[in-house]
């Protein structure tokens, strides 16, 4: 585990941002920032501090040969490569490729179950982008071994995202602004993030607590009460951190990219995972897809690349087959868009919106689930396949309960109030100051007094 909300916000967050401001200099500044990075994720699982030391070490001297070898360029970029995906895929993976194995010679290897590296596949991405990037000549190689750490290690976005390339942090390493004026606007993103994640993604999240564990006893209201508030909670859960983790690079002098620009008001699926997740979409597209050979290829072979791309995609969310087949059923969806709903002249607009909330919340039918059989019992409960009824007391009690927390949650996450935040910080700075304080206050009143305070991302 990570730091609890408590300790991070009353005792890590306020030590790291006075002693940061203290010291002189981007050097001193640097060695507080990397203290304060490998400290916060070692709090935890100190054991696997260890690991990131490995993959920072792993990553730099692979890096330092290339430059110094040239001849031998591809074979270190190679070795780097797959000495990255073993890390990843032990930890990540080991259990569920062992499965495999065993269904298919019919063995029965057991192996003792591995806790997780909190944050292994964000920071193994960015990692691997360095060293690509390097390769292909689009960035120059990092000599400090310090400055290289803090680029794999920076506690802000280390666990949650956004997968940030070197090439864009590159300068702001070695040179960077640190000004009061950047801190306000850091703290007021960290703020609006952080009352995504305890006003919003919690209160969502505890209404879909009340569904998940009666799996084979829920009405179809029920289950898809239950799927609304957790697409909801997963989108309120994931992109306040991502604010958060935005804002706090502000703070810090790093400007990190977007993660979300309001996926929920798309009107297709391929423009909401343009939207949704971005870091993420844009790493696959530029290290898997177009190496691929992109849409600059034959319609078989185009198909077959958005199948690897969205297969993948599900894996790197988890490792079972259900997370494989909700990729390749976003990568199916889109094919169908692009060869028959885009065809068609004059879609409805609100049609074609509400038809894309559908597509992405029935998706995570898949998503939620531990596995491949609750995934299918919970689609029995969603499609009326499970004997029984449409709705119940209960389901109406929940919908009562619950139904106006749904809809304050579709509000807050449309394009409007990202607009309007967008618009405040930009015009009305005094103003957005003041509502980001009330939030915060009122955020942290709620944490304390709340004993549900899961962190979802935890897994990846």
């Amino acid at each position: 585990m990570v730091f609890s909300s408590n300790i991070f916000i009353f005792f890590f967050l306020p030590a790291c941002l006075l002693i940061y401001f203290l010291v002189p200099g981007i050097r001193a500044k640097n060695v507080v920032l990397l203290l304060f990075s490998l400290v916060f994720y070692a709090w935890g699982e100190p054991i696997y501090l260890f690991l990131i030391l490995i993959s920072i070490l792993l990553n730099y001297l692979t890096g330092l040969y290339m430059e110094r070898i040239p001849s031998w360029r591809k074979g270190i970029l190679i070795t780097g490569i797959v000495m990255n995906l073993a890390l990843l895929g032990f930890f990540k993976y080991y259990s569920f490729l062992l499965g495999i194995i065993n269904s298919l010679f019919g063995l029965s290897w057991t192996s003792r179950e591995l806790p997780l590296p909190i944050g292994i596949s964000f920071y193994t991405f960015q990692a691997l982008s360095y060293v690509i990037d390097l390769y292909r000549g689009k960035i120059s190689v990092q000599k400090n071994v310090f400055r290289f750490a803090l680029y794999i290690s920076l506690f802000p976005q280390l666990i949650a995202g956004p997968i940030v390339r070197y090439s864009e942090v590159e300068k702001a390493l070695s040179d960077r602004p640190v000004t009061p004026e950047r801190l306000g606007t850091g703290l007021m993103r960290f703020s609006y993030g952080f009352a995504k994640k305890i006003l919003l993604a919690n209160t969502l999240g505890a209404i879909y607590e009340k569904t998940r564990f009666q799996l084979e006893s829920v009405s179809v209201l029920t289950a898809w009460i239950g799927i609304i508030a957790y697409g909801l909670q997963i989108y309120f859960d994931f992109s306040g951190y991502s604010d958060m983790a935005i804002g706090l690079g502000y703070c810090f002098g790093f400007e990190f990219p977007d993660n979300f620009r309001a996926s929920y008001g798309s009107k297709s699926i391929t423009e909401l995972w343009r939207r949704h997740h971005m870091s993420l979409g844009s790493w696959f597209r530029e290290y898997v897809y177009i190496p691929l050979g992109g849409n600059r290829v034959g319609t078989f072979r185009y198909i077959l690349n958005i199948l690897i791309v969205w297969g993948l995609t599900g894996l790197w969310h988890g490792a079972g087959y259900h997370f494989v087949l909700w990729g390749l059923y976003f990568g199916v969806w889109m094919l169908f868009e692009k060869y028959v709903l885009f065809k068609i002249k004059h879609f409805p607009s609100v049609f074609a919106h509400l038809l894309t909330l559908f597509v992405f919340f029935f998706g995570f039918g898949m998503f939620q689930s531990a596995t491949w059989e609750q995934a299918v019992q919970s689609y029995r409960n969603m499609l009326f396949l499970s004997g029984m009824p449409a709705w119940d007391q209960s389901a109406l009690r929940l919908l009562v309960t619950g139904g106006p927390m749904l809809v304050i949650g579709g509000f807050f996450a449309s394009p409007f109030m990202l607009h309007t935040r967008e618009k405040l910080m930009k015009d009305h700075f005094t103003v957005s100051a003041v509502i980001s304080l009330f939030l915060m206050v009122l955020s942290i009143a709620f944490m304390v007094s709340q004993d549900y305070n899961p962190f979802l991302y935890y897994r990846f």
